[in-house]
């Protein structure tokens, strides 16, 4: 009687697991730190878990994800992304990638940072102000206080449920049960990773708002004089012509040298022949 019950149970918990299964946690990016939460209340981790939930429900608490692109053109590429790099530094962030391409007035850079989100639109003017001129802008908010609240409550009930599978554990005796609620029991402690998860990247996307910068230097920017001819463009390409000509021939003589036993023994008989018929007519 007492393991049927512990089977009831078991089944029972086991559909309470299935329906409050989720997706996996979303990637940070690679190698960035995870700053502290700008969230009211105690870590995810612990504390009064109700009051969080409740907390967010009011206006000033909702939890925004903002990010920004823009395009500049600057001076000089190189000091433009170290001034970024820099600013990410003073705003309390950090930067998230960085690449610089080309050479010359054919520099491209681009640049990725985080900043504390309080500082986002202070960090947009001063972006501004390194450059010669702005060629475009945009900035994007998406409130995640819905996404975050449904977490909250799904991981409330993953927590309740591996509390009643340790329930079950300490009253199993039978060695076949043991295993099967330690095996239920796993897949709920997993469970509750993943929504930890989830929930650590919303609070802090929300607390760490994403910039990207496309660098162009000015010099590249300006128009060009004509797209016709140029007299330096023409000699280049006549010598090139002449270096490639000369290499040609060069390729040719290497090889008519090192084949001169072929095609000597060829023009030989050739020649061998033509002089017999010759003096077959003679005679």
């Amino acid at each position: 009687m007492k393991r049927l019950i512990i089977g009831l149970a078991l089944v029972m918990l086991l559909l309470v697991s299935v329906s409050c299964a989720g997706a996996p946690a979303p990637m940070a990016e690679e190698g960035a730190p995870i700053p502290p939460s700008s969230m009211s209340g105690s870590s995810i981790f612990g504390g009064d878990d109700a009051y969080r939930y409740e907390a967010l429900e009011s206006a000033e608490d909702r939890m925004i994800v903002r990010t920004g692109d823009m395009s500049l053109v600057v001076k000089d590429v190189i000091n433009a992304r170290d001034d970024i790099a820099q600013l990410a530094l003073r705003f309390d962030g950090y930067v998230v990638s960085s690449q610089i391409s080309g050479e010359e007035d054919e520099m491209r850079g681009w640049i990725s940072i985080r900043v504390v989100d309080e500082k986002f639109e202070q960090a947009l003017a001063e972006l501004r102000s390194l450059a010669v001129r702005v060629k475009s802008e945009s900035t994007e908010s998406r409130d995640v206080t819905q996404e975050y609240t449904d977490l909250q409550a799904r991981l409330n009930n993953a927590e309740a449920t591996e509390q009643q599978y340790l329930v079950l554990l300490e009253q199993a005796t039978d060695v076949e049960d043991i295993l099967r609620i330690y095996d239920s029991l796993s897949r709920v402690r997993q469970e509750i990773e993943q929504i930890k998860g989830q929930m650590q990247y919303l609070e802090r996307t929300a607390s760490m708002s994403l910039i990207s910068v496309y660098l162009k230097p000015e010099a590249s920017d300006k128009p060009l004089v004509s797209v016709g001819w140029s007299a330096l463009e023409t000699l280049k390409s006549a010598v090139r012509g002449i270096i490639i000509f000369g290499q040609g021939l060069a390729v040719l003589a290497i090889w008519l040298i090192i084949f001169i036993p072929v095609w000597g023994t060829v023009l030989g008989i050739i020649y061998w022949r033509r002089q017999k018929k010759s003096k077959k007519r003679r005679a």
